[in-house]
């Protein structure tokens, strides 16, 4: 068989992309294809003018952004100057993955398929568009375009006969081998990968500073349905810096009764050392992980066994058990036609890893420990936006935290790893550190002075407009307008001191909606409504920026004012018309 190169690159936000490449690689190698797999911005973007086969996954975030990992890609790849012949000699396919409630609805694919074609590359196939909307999921779509991938793959070279498909139930080599160590390093090691006693430039994912919390404080009501937290950190010393609009990335850790329930399951000695070595050459090993690590350090800051498992997490279980009655189980679950099953199972009760594991038991404790990074995604920073300036408050970094716990039919609540564990953290029983670093987010304020901006923050949507508001009023900026959303005064109206003091100061025309204190709801766009002449006025006569954040569950989603003159429809009408009287008493100070 000829030895055919298949390059996979992907652009992943939260592993999913990931996830479909490594599906990729596997079903290359049960057909004995050579297959290698990088991230977008791993991969030396020069080359790709010599590689004959390329699969492109990429995801699509937030409105029709690429994801995090893709980005230095995206930029090159768009480069004006590049010849329309410089692909010529590639065939590729690219598969997407999106969520058609968005507008953008797999915008990167679509567009990266276009500029390939533009370059000279030739599809092997249309792009494929995975949609999380879809009751199976992205694989609904993902399953029959493999299909025909492989035939084009496949077509002129068919497998040789003396050569057949590696059955599905036959597990691919992993890719790191764990060398267990016989005796306790002496050295400190996993302590200094993390802390970075010498921190080259600001703290980042591979290096974060562990900043102190100075204060766990919840904000609504002991009565109110959700229990949320101001997070106060001290980052004196980290080379932290930020502005209103950035957010700050979180990284979390299972809890320690999940982490003996995994480690008994698999018949694990948390306490054990070990190397990590991979198998192949030119494969880095995860790079936050320490060398030498304990099993009780993997499986606490590392493998998200908390996270709802893929289908990959099933296929690859089956490979490993050896009890005759769930690998039958396990096998259907992972097959094309058990995908229905898969969702009613796990994916809609929202069932983890850990339990999973546990359904399974025999299963469970037959997994060889070098397949626990194949098995089980790494834990992922949870990002949250900032909510305080650094001009109002030095040296310190706060967040509003809602902590996410809801439940399903399962017994157990579910509940959110990264929340949960912020608010299990109390430094008024002694030091707590925890892993952050920042980075820009979406939300950039206008620089020009005496622009007006107006936000709309319903719930903890409010977060950044804080940040922004006490940073413009630093700046001596008055032409603050913000809409604040909430079920009750009494009970999750966040920062009603600090908003009122303003609103005395006439730095900020405050407009409230609290949906349950009046027989009829009330949310953010009914207050919008009533203000449209005045909030139009200030888009088209004072070039206002306006800003949404946030959505809270079960109220309708608030209507977009037009932010240039330009704009026309049925919203425009609507600001336009009202009491303009009303209107002019509430912004008074603008």
């Amino acid at each position: 068989m000829p030895n055919t190169r298949l390059l996979v690159l992907f652009g992943s936000q939260t592993g999913t992309a990931q996830d479909v490449s490594e599906r990729l690689s596997r079903e290359a190698w049960r057909r004995e294809l050579g297959c290698r797999v990088q991230a977008l911005d791993s991969y030396p973007v020069v080359n790709l003018i010599n590689e004959p086969l390329v699969i492109f996954v990429c995801a699509t975030t937030g409105q029709g952004e690429p994801p995090d990992n893709m980005k230095n890609f995206w930029r090159f790849i768009f480069r004006r100057n590049l010849p329309s012949t410089s692909l010529c000699q590639m065939d590729f396919a690219v598969l997407g993955l999106g969520d058609s409630s968005y507008a953008k609805f797999n915008f990167v694919a679509k567009k990266l398929h276009r500029r390939l074609l533009q370059l000279g590359g030739s599809a092997l196939l249309p792009v494929c568009l995975g949609d999380d909307q879809h009751e199976l999921g992205p694989d609904a779509t993902i399953d029959p375009w493999l299909h025909d991938l492989w035939e084009k793959v496949l077509g002129p070279h068919p497998l040789p006969l003396d050569l057949s498909l590696t059955p599905p139930g036959v597990p691919w080599p992993s890719k790191f081998t764990l060398k267990f160590l016989q005796e306790v390093p002496s050295t400190c090691s996993e302590e200094l990968c993390v802390t970075g006693t010498d921190p080259q430039g600001p703290p980042s994912e591979l290096q974060p500073f562990l900043a102190p919390m100075v204060t766990n404080q919840r904000v609504t009501g002991p009565s109110h349905f959700q229990d949320v937290r101001l997070i106060e950190f001290d980052i004196t010393g980290s080379g932290v810096s930020f502005v209103a609009g950035d957010v700050v990335l979180i990284q979390p850790e299972n809890t320690a009764s999940h982490v003996q329930q995994f480690c008994q399951a698999l018949g694990l000695d948390a306490a054990q050392h070990f190397t990590l070595q991979p198998r192949e050459p030119g494969v880095p090993c995860p790079a936050r992980l320490p060398q030498p690590c304990s099993i009780q350090r993997l499986v606490s800051q590392y493998l998200d066994i908390a996270s709802v498992p893929r289908r990959s997490f099933f296929e690859l279980l089956a490979c490993l058990s050896c009890h005759e009655l769930e690998r039958e189980k396990l096998l259907e679950l992972s097959s094309a036609q058990g995908q229905e099953d898969l969702c009613e199972y796990c994916t809609r009760p929202r069932r983890t890893v850990l339990e999973v594991l546990c359904d399974f038991p025999h299963t469970a404790g037959a997994i060889p420990p070098d397949y626990l990074l194949d098995l089980i995604p790494l834990i992922r920073p949870r990002a949250f936006s900032i909510a305080s300036s650094l001009l109002a408050h030095p040296s310190r970094l706060q967040i509003l935290v809602a902590v996410v716990q809801y439940q399903t039919r399962l017994k157990e609540p579910r509940r959110g790893l990264c929340s949960n564990w912020l608010a299990s953290l109390d430094p008024g029983q002694g030091p707590v550190r925890v892993p952050l670093w920042v980075r820009s987010g979406g939300l950039t304020f206008p620089k020009t002075p005496d622009t007006p901006v107006i936000m709309v923050g319903p719930g903890t949507g409010v977060a950044p407009f804080r940040a922004a508001i006490q940073e413009r009023v630093a700046q001596g900026e008055t032409g603050n307008v913000l809409f604040f959303g909430c079920r009750q005064r009494d009970q999750d109206f966040y920062w009603e001191a600090e908003w009122t003091e303003l609103q005395t100061r006439g730095c900020l025309t405050l407009v409230t909606a609290f949906s349950r204190e009046q027989e009829q709801k009330v949310y953010v766009q009914h207050r919008l409504r009533e203000l449209g002449p005045l909030v139009w006025g200030l888009l088209d006569l004072r070039g206002a920026h306006f800003y949404l954040a946030g959505r809270r569950a079960g109220s309708p989603a608030p209507p977009r004012p037009p932010t240039s003159p330009g704009s026309s429809g049925p919203c425009v009408s609507r600001l336009r018309r009202g009491p303009e009287e009303p209107s002019r008493r509430w912004l008074q100070p603008l």
